[in-house]
């Protein structure tokens, strides 16, 4: 790569602060509000996304999409390239044990050179297993027919975040991701509070697998209700909090080491398994509770599913889901009025998370903030990969990752529980900005490694060709003319990729 001079880098970061204007489209552009409802509906905009819009126009594609009609079928090499993930073709059951074999294993060696060893490459086993459910996310995001679905998906992983690096959560990831919250990511909100409720990710991040009677932990109840649905302030109390972890005790993960589990007789008709997951009725209090004001009976797993009921009926449930959606996808400051008619639908369809969405994509605010919504860095990296490769499948994944970590993003690398900020001022720093234009230009000269496969030597795919019918008839008519300014300053075919994928355009939606 060749050096990036400051006078290039310095142009970069002024322009990413230059308010965007339009100019007028040609007879065959999108017109600009099409053009815009797209790059909220998308995470960016490719040939294929202009060409479904085209042949659906906007309803019938909001319907397909809301219904989750649209095939999720992935590029065939795409599908290949995730099903050779072991975290994809291993059951978590099956990587669990595994796991818990070798750690005992591993524990009977005497203290020498070859128990360090056998430490250090279950840990490269584990940290690999993390990094493919971070690319299979990835490729997901990029080349998922139903963009707005992706999308969706991978706010729903911020909003109920995990942390990799603690415990055996990276083993769990890909389980999380494609068995816990893809299926659940347009559904109703309840079944995706209790998916992740009963996921062994969530419940060794947040130690509810240790909540048992008598070693009473409020992490996973104080999380539940602050963060995944209630919100800070919305009139729960530390009373509240108490007693929804003991009507947690007992939530937890089934045994890994392929031993029995003794159950007393009296408590067995009570014990309720699910893959992994698994309510203990011996590590429960069964004394009576009360939350929110409502009592509930010691019974069991009932007691969890009457308390999450309970919990996402509040009004103060819709209101929270509702701007943290609103806040994704139209505003750092979304209009009350428009959190309150999401709200309103989130209440009527008792939490259907497609109708909400739904409300806000018929609302007049979805555009009415068009060009001033910064991209995170998840948002920029997907969508510069999206136009500039325009569906052609990228080889090697890592890079993707390697991306989102140099801007302070990684997936499932948020160490406390609240996710990624979603606002512009988190990203927006000239820091951001500086490591943006590395990768802009990474991405522009195809200097990147997407195109060669992990271990090989060969070369990979030259720089992309940005200058398409898609840049022409979607993108060129609505830059401002400042980012016009710069792209006639390029020197080359790579520099103009650079600047157009840096540029203030491209990196506010």
């Amino acid at each position: 790569m060749r050096p990036i001079t400051l006078t290039v880098l310095s142009l970069s970061i002024t322009l990413l602060f230059i308010p965007s204007l339009s100019h007028a489209s040609s007879s065959t552009s999108l017109s600009q509000s099409d053009a815009a409802w797209l790059r909220r509906d998308s995470f960016g905009l490719n040939t294929a996304t202009v060409t479904q819009y085209r042949t659906l126009g906007r309803k019938a594609l909001l319907e397909e999409q809301l219904d989750d009609r649209l095939s999720d079928t992935l590029p065939p090499l795409i599908t290949a390239q995730i099903a050779s993930y072991e975290s994809f073709y291993t059951p978590v059951d099956q990587l669990l044990m595994s796991i818990q074999q070798e750690q005992q294993q591993i524990k009977t060696m005497p203290d020498s050179p070859n128990k360090v060893a056998a430490n250090k490459a279950l840990q490269t086993r584990g940290n690999q297993l993390g990094q493919e459910a971070q690319q299979a996310e990835l490729l997901h995001a990029i080349y998922g027919p139903n963009q707005l679905k992706e999308q969706l998906v991978w706010f729903w992983l911020n909003h109920f975040s995990v942390y990799a690096a603690k415990g055996r959560v990276r083993w769990e990831l890909a389980d999380y991701e494609q068995n816990v919250i893809r299926p659940h990511a347009l559904g109703k909100f309840r079944d995706l509070v209790m998916a992740t409720l009963q996921s062994p990710a969530m419940l060794e991040f947040l130690d509810n697998a240790q909540n048992a009677k008598g070693h009473v932990n409020e992490n996973y109840a104080r999380e539940l209700m602050e963060l995944h649905t209630l919100g800070v302030n919305s009139g729960y109390t530390q009373q509240d909090v108490q007693q929804l972890a003991l009507i947690l005790t007992g939530v937890g993960i089934a045994p890994t080491d392929g031993r029995p589990e003794h159950i007393n007789p009296q408590f067995a008709p009570l014990m309720v398994r699910s893959g992994l997951f698994e309510f203990n009725p011996q590590r429960h209090d069964f004394s009576d509770k009360v939350l929110l004001g409502k009592p509930i009976k010691g019974s069991g797993f009932d007691e969890v599913k009457q308390a999450v009921d309970l919990i996402v009926r509040q009004p103060a449930c819709a209101q929270f889901v509702s701007r943290k959606l609103a806040e994704y996808f139209v505003s750092d400051n979304p209009s009350p009025a428009l959190v309150q008619k999401m709200a309103s639908t989130f209440r009527r369809t008792d939490g259907d998370i497609a109708q909400v969405v739904r409300t806000m994509f018929e609302s007049r605010d979805l555009l009415a903030a068009t060009g001033k919504k910064f991209k995170d860095p998840t948002q920029f990296v997907v969508s510069s990969v999206r136009l500039a490769f325009d569906g052609t499948p990228v080889a090697n994944a890592q890079p993707l990752v390697g991306w989102l970590n140099q801007l302070d993003e990684p997936l499932f690398g948020r160490i406390t529980p609240d996710g990624w900020p979603l606002d512009n001022a988190s990203w927006s720093s000239s820091g951001q900005m500086a490591k943006r234009f590395d990768i802009a230009h990474a991405i522009g000269t195809g200097n990147n490694q997407l195109f060669t496969p992990a271990g090989s030597t060969a070369r990979g795919a030259g720089f992309p060709m940005l200058t398409t019918r898609l840049y022409y008839d979607a993108i060129e008519p609505y830059l401002s003319p400042a980012t016009h300014d710069a792209l006639t300053k390029a020197t080359s075919q790579q520099e103009w990729n650079t600047f157009l994928l840096s540029s203030p355009d491209l990196n506010y939606r």
